[in-house]
């Protein structure tokens, strides 16, 4: 058996994970995510795919986050029809991410259009509603630590990344005439020590190994989130303002509900409404309770229907019901998505409150080069939001204490359950710099041999094995 792989994406890159791996003639694509951020990346979402997706024998995900999740319905337009292999908890997942991604490039296509802002005559979505649904039945789900035959030569097996509900780290075995080989794919490795979710599971060999670096070259601050949080939520009020929280609709958003609960009733916060305007992350929220395996919180810890109930919570689905938040003036709390401000109802909150003196703008996670959550951090003092220019005058607070990315110090936790260092690491899903950064730390601190590679680029792992 002969073995190639090629990196179509998240590869010198923070966003579009995609990893084909060609076994003689069986080929299996890792990740199939949209690239995000600058121009440049999200133009790559547009050309012509670089295999032709009808020769792609099965698909695998590590999580569902849409830059590992968000090409799939290009995917299947454009002719791949095999199965799709994911945990049970990420096909639900990527059954309401992708549904909402289609939704929103419609949307937003049917804006363009009305605006008269796109270059094109009639700015298309990349896929439609249809197309999702169309492939939402190849997808495959299944439980951790369960092996997956692919084919006679080809298996798989997933381990809790600890990342977001369902994320994986993926095993991929190939048993050749003469021996047989494994490759693991981090996935996007979460904390250690955090509460929903488990710390990521140990993997102890590899031949080779391929290992996101989003956070490859920082730490996180030894802060208390929980405590972090609230001193900004106090702050915010004493502005006389209220406070509005970008955040993804898997994972920030239940994390910020579960630590929001707490200081509420740890009397450590005023108990002011909290408004969760994204009919995402509410029907997330929902399959914490139908996915409980998945997870470390129990109902029966909550005095309320369920882990992420108060209150004070206000779960907002309607378009008429998104608009009245704008009224509201101080002591409220708004959580909506998207997390990077690069679509959803976030836009319509971004252009109502940053004009305002007394609001605050708190981001909670990473911001991708080239999105306009990072364009706010770096202090832009003026935002284009749907078509128009925004002044920035609220307050920009940013912390990183909620992260759901391993910091350089917790990779390197999780690389040390390795027995062996592989016989080469692949350093993926980062900013070059960072990624140039994480590789020499992990060859000096380990001895490994790792490798950057570029987009595109073809390396062949296994010959005649």
């Amino acid at each position: 058996m002969n073995v190639r792989i090629k990196f179509l994406g998240g590869a010198q890159s923070v966003t579009g994970s995609k990893y084909l791996v060609e076994a003689d003639d069986f080929k299996v694509l890792v990740d199939c995510g949209l690239f995000q951020g600058l121009k440049e990346l999200r133009e790559r979402n547009w050309i012509e795919f670089p295999t032709d997706p009808r020769t792609i024998n099965a698909v695998i995900i590590t999580h569902a986050h849409i830059d590992h999740v968000g090409y799939l319905p290009k995917l299947y337009r454009d002719g791949f029809r095999g199965p799709i292999y994911c945990t049970a908890a990420t096909k639900d997942l990527a059954k309401i991410m992708l549904l909402d991604a289609a939704k929103l490039q419609e949307e937003e296509a049917e804006y363009a259009f009305k605006k008269g802002y796109s270059k094109h005559d009639k700015p298309q979505p990349l896929y439609n509603t249809e197309d999702v649904e169309n492939l939402l039945p190849f997808l495959e789900g299944y439980r951790y630590n369960q092996r997956i035959a692919l084919s006679n030569k080809v298996a798989i097996k997933f381990h809790d990344a600890g990342h977001i509900l369902g994320s994986a780290i993926t095993e991929l075995f190939l048993q050749g005439d003469k021996m047989r080989k494994k490759i693991v794919f981090s996935g996007d490795i979460g904390r250690y020590n955090k509460p929903l979710l488990r710390n990521p599971s140990a993997v102890k060999d590899a031949d080779f190994l391929l290992i996101e670096s989003t956070y490859g070259n920082k730490e996180n601050p030894p802060v208390d989130p929980k405590e972090q949080l609230g001193i900004v939520i106090n702050e915010a009020f004493e502005k006389n303002g209220c406070l509005l929280i970008p955040a993804f609709a898997v994972g920030r958003t239940q994390m910020l509900l579960f630590y929001i609960r707490q200081l509420i009733e740890e009397k450590k916060i005023p108990a002011v409404p909290v408004f969760v305007d994204s009919p995402m992350a509410i029907n997330v929220t929902a399959l914490y309770q139908r996915h409980q395996t998945f997870h470390t919180i129990k109902e029966s810890e909550s005095i309320y229907s369920s882990i992420f109930e108060f209150p004070t919570l206000n779960y907002y689905r309607s378009q008429v019901d998104s608009v009245a938040i704008n009224n509201i003036r101080s002591h409220a709390i708004i959580i909506s998505s998207s997390g990077m401000c690069n679509g959803g109802r976030i836009l319509h909150h971004l252009f109502h409150r940053l004009p305002r003196n007394n609001d605050t703008l708190l981001f909670v996670g990473y911001q991708a080069e080239g999105t306009r959550g990072r364009k706010i951090v770096d202090g832009d003092k003026k935002i284009k939001i749907l078509g128009e220019e925004v002044d920035v005058n609220c307050n920009i607070v940013h912390i990183n204490g909620l992260s759901a990315h391993a910091d350089k110090n917790e990779l390197f936790k999780w690389m040390s359950n390795f027995k062996e260092g592989p016989k080469n690491t692949f350093i993926i899903h980062g900013e070059p710099e960072t990624q140039h950064i994480f590789a020499e730390a992990i060859h000096q601190k380990l001895g490994w041999n790792t490798y950057v590679p570029e987009h595109l680029e073809s390396y062949e792992l296994f010959k005649g094995i």
